[in-house]
């Protein structure tokens, strides 16, 4: 006669944690879409009065949007997250005759660029000094400091597949505050430290775009349509603020993307603007 009950048992068992599994997976979906909706809440780029948009770089991948006429004047360039070739950094070192710093700790390519000054680096940028396996990590701040270009004019391209949060993180805000413009590539959606970060940015710059990379459209970043998205931040000191401009700005028609024979993912655009 036990043994009925002693079934019973099992099953209301088994479905109290076959309960408890479904319960969990609801509130981590939940608290991952409120996340990624922070997130997608803080990246509200707006109009400068003052910013004159150009595409620096490669027509697709590899190209970015910086103000223009707000680049000189210039000391130096950094590269972030370099490859084979360095599109932007060529563009940047000779229309403005300045060096480019490159960074990049796994590739052993080195780019060159005819009429053009790079200076290799075989590191990466990191929130601390140090080997982690073969490769050698420095700060932002540390490689600013050693190439002599602390409180100079310099502007800053990243792409280093989601080591920016820890490396911005560890950068002090006396340094943002002193980077005239810099243009990047942001990787993820799931980790709360992407919107310290993005705060943190804030603060000593504007966002003035923002552009979905079409080789990461996924439907589980949500409401964010992909999980790698360019923007751009110009220093609130040489920015000046267009207030009559609705926010989120427009999208520049000089984005592209960045593969040119896949189907784009951009956000709607507000009905204001349809």
């Amino acid at each position: 006669m036990k043994r009925p009950s002693i079934r019973m048992t099992f099953v209301i068992i088994a479905l109290a944690a076959a309960a408890a599994v479904v319960i969990g997976d609801l509130a981590h979906q939940a608290a991952g879409r409120k996340l990624r909706g922070a997130i997608l809440a803080e990246l509200q780029p707006v109009a400068l009065k003052n910013c004159t948009l150009k595409r620096f770089g490669s027509a697709n991948d590899g190209g970015y949007l910086m103000c223009e006429n707000l680049v000189e004047p210039l000391d130096a360039g950094y590269s972030y997250g370099v490859g084979r070739n360095d599109d932007w950094g060529c563009e940047v070192s000779r229309r403005y005759h300045v060096p480019v710093h490159q960074y990049d700790c796994f590739d052993p390519a080195r780019p060159t660029c005819n009429g053009g000054t790079f200076v290799f680096h075989d590191e990466c940028v990191g929130d601390r000094t140090g080997y982690r396996e073969s490769r050698f990590f420095d700060t932002l701040e540390n490689q600013i400091r050693k190439n002599g270009d602390t409180g100079r004019r310099v502007i800053i391209k990243m792409d280093i597949e989601g080591a920016e949060w820890d490396s911005l993180l560890a950068a002090p805000d006396e340094l943002l505050a002193s980077i005239l413009q810099i243009a990047m590539e942001l990787h993820g959606y799931d980790d709360p430290k992407i919107v310290e970060v993005i705060r943190k940015l804030k603060r000593n710059f504007y966002l003035v775009n923002l552009h979905f990379n079409n080789w990461s459209c996924t439907p589980k970043a949500a409401p964010l349509p992909a999980w790698a998205y360019q923007v751009h931040w110009v220093n609130r000191r040489i920015g000046v603020l267009d207030t009559a401009m609705p926010v989120p700005a427009p999208m520049s028609p000089l984005n592209a993307p960045d593969s040119p024979t896949w189907p784009d993912c951009q956000l709607r655009p507000p009905r204001s603007e349809l």
